[in-house]
């Protein structure tokens, strides 16, 4: 071989691995950073018990942007408020859908929800049905005396209890509000007990639902593992799942019983549906109208239950935010009276407290997961096909560039504010943003503060068995939801 032959030989080599190198790293460099990924696992093993907190205390090192291999998906984690605008609005349509967890599997329930259903014409179909027949002004308008009616009921339970100086339990007599509420809304009835001290079934039921379908599961990670369901997420929730819709064909087979006999006409959502169904059946069946029901009842229970409990909880470890919210409460409104939901937008305060407690404990941490179908630029990176993708807005709401004294539960950083919580301002978007907001959001904006505001101005509240304050036992357990790990029990005392 003569010199200049080997010369241009090597030439190419060189150019050869230049152009790999330079290939190699112009790919690295489009994922945004993050950990390097351990054999196999990726970086599962950073997630922890608290993935919320985990990803934020990565955030810190990685940046606002960032990304993981999670065993086989790469996986981007969305921590700041400009971000997360990027995602959820400005580029809304590129990360509309949806990561579906292997748990949503359960009875197929992912193929006819409006959760989990892509942007397409069955999802936009369900969206609208929802919005009109349920959260629109006009029907919260039309429902008001049956949430007003619900307040009176756990009102009078907590009356009860003070005058014995028995212990109410917060979370769960604010689910049982939220529950009948629903049911009476959709079926016209209640289907929980009010307010016996019997153990709440469909409350294990939902939070069961809740906690599997948010647990890191091996199977969403390995999708080789599907048949196997390793550690029987997906078996728990098929049981859940299946006593809600066992309990949802019975109502709807009573009902279809009742029309076929001609009995008087409901003016519920359940005969809503059942005639939309009958008029075409091509937009919904029974699959969709029980789908719809399993995700309200999951969804408007379990996130407002999460938020009076939270809410309470942080009031009465500050006593001085009580005392506050009832000098409000008592000029406005008059000590000891029922809060109606015309009342709430001369509550100052009260809305402080709803804005504080939904920034430091937002129901869904890391929202919905969201997943891209293509590859994606954002914020000059590279989103591969088949990422999937979390708005970490419980870092969001600790974020020390947005907030001042982030960890501190201080209504006050709200008086002057206006920031809004219906996805417009990405500092505080609880409930998401964009096409794929929660739909329920104004049913929760008109419960929530009526049902605490109401417990506020009628009761005193003390911390069972002594407990002080500074002591108050504030840990989340993580699911799909971020609910209290302990109960809160408090004693209602006459103002």
């Amino acid at each position: 071989m003569d010199y200049s032959t080997l010369v241009l030989g090597f030439t190419f080599v060189l150019s050869y691995l230049y152009v790999i190198g330079k290939i190699c790293g112009r790919g690295s460099k489009k994922l945004p950073p993050g950990p390097s990924p351990w054999p196999i696992i990726g970086s599962l093993h950073l997630l922890g018990a608290k993935p919320h907190g985990s990803l934020a205390n990565l955030a810190k090192i990685y940046g606002p942007i960032m990304s993981l291999k999670l065993g086989q998906i790469t996986t981007v984690v969305i921590s700041s408020s400009t971000i997360a605008k990027q995602v959820l609005k400005t580029q809304d349509q590129a990360f509309s859908t949806r990561f579906i967890p292997d748990a949503t599997h359960a009875h197929n329930h992912y193929q006819f929800s409006v959760v989990w259903l892509p942007v397409c014409p069955q999802w936009r179909i369900l969206r609208r049905i929802m919005n009109i027949n349920l959260f629109s002004s006009s029907k919260l308008d039309a429902n008001q005396h049956l949430r007003s009616q619900k307040v009176k009921e756990l009102i009078a339970y907590c009356d009860k209890c003070s005058q014995e100086g028995k212990v109410v339990d917060i979370g769960q007599v604010a689910f049982k509000t939220n529950l009948n509420l629903m049911s009476n809304t959709l079926f016209s009835k209640d289907l929980a007990d009010p307010f016996s001290d019997s153990k709440v079934e469909l409350k294990d039921v939902i939070c069961g639902i809740m906690l599997e379908a948010g647990k890191p599961n091996l199977v969403d990670f390995f999708p080789i593992l599907e048949k196997i369901d390793l550690q029987r997420i997906r078996r728990r929730n098929i049981i859940y799942a299946g006593k809600l819709y066992k309990l949802f064909d019975d109502l709807i087979n009573e009902r279809l019983e009742e029309k076929k006999r001609g009995f008087n006409k409901k003016s519920d959502v359940l005969e809503t549906l059942l005639n939309i169904c009958e008029e075409n059946f091509e937009e919904i069946d029974h699959n969709h109208i029980k789908s719809i029901f399993l995700d309200l009842f999951v969804a408007a229970t379990d996130t407002s239950t999460s938020t009076v409990e939270w809410a309470m909880a942080e009031i009465l470890k500050q006593p001085e935010i009580m005392k506050k919210v009832q000098v409000e409460l008592a000029e406005i409104i008059g000590k000891g009276k029922l809060i109606e939901e015309v009342d709430v937008s001369r509550l100052t305060y009260l809305q402080c407290i709803i804005k504080e407690t939904l920034r430091m404990h937002p129901p869904a941490p890391l929202l919905v997961p969201r997943r891209v179908d293509q590859d994606v630029e954002l914020c000059d990176y590279i989103i591969p096909k088949g990422s999937q993708i979390l708005v970490n807005v419980w870092a969001i709401g600790r974020d020390f560039t947005l907030w001042e004294d982030p960890l501190l539960f201080k209504p006050e950083r709200f008086w002057n504010s206006n920031i809004d919580m219906r996805g417009q301002d990405f500092e505080l978007i609880p409930f998401g943003a964009g096409r794929r907001i929660c739909p329920g959001y104004p049913l929760a904006l008109r419960m929530v503060p009526v049902m605490l505001g109401s417990l506020l101005n009628s009761f005193n509240w003390t911390l069972e068995a002594g407990i002080v304050p500074r002591d108050l036992d504030m840990e989340e357990k993580f699911g799909l939801t971020l609910a209290k790990a302990q109960p809160l029990r408090a004693i209602p005392s006459p103002l």
